[in-house]
């Protein structure tokens, strides 16, 4: 690669924020090219091309992420049960490394030397960004007016980008009233900040963009089927309205399409960013809900009970390293060959009921089913017998009944005097 050290590409959204950014940079002396990844955000990425070539960018790429977000990272984010803090199913964290893979490739195509965001220096994703940039490309330098010192002079807050916007004609659609922050994808949508810092506060019905609510959702449920192969999801059908879709991007629209109807996935929470500060989130995941319910079942019946404890052991930390933004990381790879090989038998079909909130589970079958019926059945023998139990018992209560011996002891022993 060819780089000019003022050529920056810049992780742009068309907001408020990378809008200022970006006229910053050029009176800085950078070229610009304005990155656009695209991974499922409700935008009108038309204009917001046409906003950045108005203020002054060289050049906007807009690149369709969004089938790669599914097979390359949720997907897989499925099979490792990836949830943070036994809540958090990734949205934000996920998108990340996606869009910055999507930046590197821009900056190695463009020639550039620098990559450019809008994160703040409080949050989570400048870490996610980055890690991902010195990941891929470590030659690659790193520009982040949230930290740069003369951009913190310049820019108290939102009030001073409006400011600046108005004096340089970039047109802004941001209000100082604006009662929160959101991000959206694929996978969720986000809420934080302004009225949601106070954690008492509960959120009001009109925050909520995808999911409906428990009172106005679905009147009657849906019969659904999702098909497995080795923990990926190969095929959904809606029972109830006799639809079926095999494409991964299409099937997880429709998921998604599928739980808003039925107010599924709304959560919210505390969690602890990775820089040591808590924040209060809401968020919507109606699909990646229903998901990942479906494959914990098929786990059930098709995992090694062993493999199933060790999976679950390491889940946690894969959820960490990614909420951490360190998906391109040399124990990412390790864990995510670890996953790969738990899912080898994870084949079969989850049947559930959407319904006022909830994906109910209601039958699985599985070619790998460890499940077998004589065996388990009160009315058939099935090559167990019940008198091997007895030792199975005994072997067991040894412990417990040195562990009774020793408290007895311990409890009917005198008293050393004072």
């Amino acid at each position: 690669m060819t780089s000019n050290n003022r050529k920056v590409v810049l992780a742009y959204s068309g907001g408020l924020d990378t809008s200022c950014i970006l006229k910053w940079l050029l009176e800085r002396g950078h070229e610009v090219v304005a990155y656009i990844g695209n991974v499922g955000q409700d935008e009108d990425f038309g204009e917001a091309r046409r906003k950045a070539l108005a203020i002054g960018a060289s050049k906007v790429l807009v690149q369709d992420l969004r089938r790669e977000f599914v097979t390359d990272f949720i997907f897989p984010a499925i099979q490792a049960n990836a949830i943070y803090e036994s809540r958090y199913l990734l949205g934000t964290s996920l998108a990340r490394p996606c869009i910055a893979r999507g930046l590197v490739q821009a900056a190695c195509q463009e020639g550039c030397g620098w990559i450019s965001h809008g994160a703040t220096g409080k949050g989570n994703d400048q870490v996610r960004f980055e890690l991902t940039v010195y990941a891929l490309a470590p030659d690659l330098q790193i520009l982040a007016p949230w930290r740069d010192p003369e951009f913190l002079a310049r820019f108290k807050g939102r009030t001073d980008l409006m400011e600046y916007a108005r004096e340089k004609d970039i047109p802004i659609t941001a209000t100082l009233a604006k009662p929160y922050s959101m991000d959206d994808n694929l996978l969720h949508i986000s809420y934080e900040s302004g009225i949601l810092e106070d954690p008492r506060i509960a959120p009001t019905e009109d925050i909520f963009r995808w999911t409906r609510s428990l009172t106005t959702c679905e009147p009657e449920p849906e019969q659904i089927e999702i098909h497995f192969r080795e923990g990926v999801p190969t095929r959904l059908v809606n029972l109830t309205r006799e639809q079926s879709w095999e494409d991964p991007l299409d099937l997880f629209l429709a998921l998604n399409e599928m739980g808003s109807r039925h107010g599924i996935g709304r959560i919210d929470i505390v969690e602890n960013r990775f820089i040591g500060i808590k924040s209060r989130g809401v968020y919507e995941t109606p699909g990646g809900t229903i998901l990942r319910e479906a494959h914990l079942d098929i786990e059930g019946i098709a995992m090694d009970r062993e493999v199933l404890r060790l999976r679950d052991m390491l889940s946690p930390k894969y959820a960490e390293l990614i909420y951490n933004g360190f998906w391109f990381s040399p124990e990412m790879d390790f864990l995510h060959a670890a996953m790969l090989k738990s899912q080898e038998a994870i084949d079969g079909v989850v049947a559930m009921t959407l319904f006022r909130g909830r994906a109910m589970v209601t039958g699985r079958e599985s070619p790998s089913s460890l499940y077998d019926r004589d065996l388990v059945s009160m009315d058939i023998e099935g090559g167990f017998n019940p008198l091997d139990s007895e030792g199975f018992i005994r072997i067991n209560a040894i412990r417990l009944k040195a562990h009774h011996a020793i408290m007895a002891h311990r409890r009917t022993r005198p008293r050393p005097l004072a």
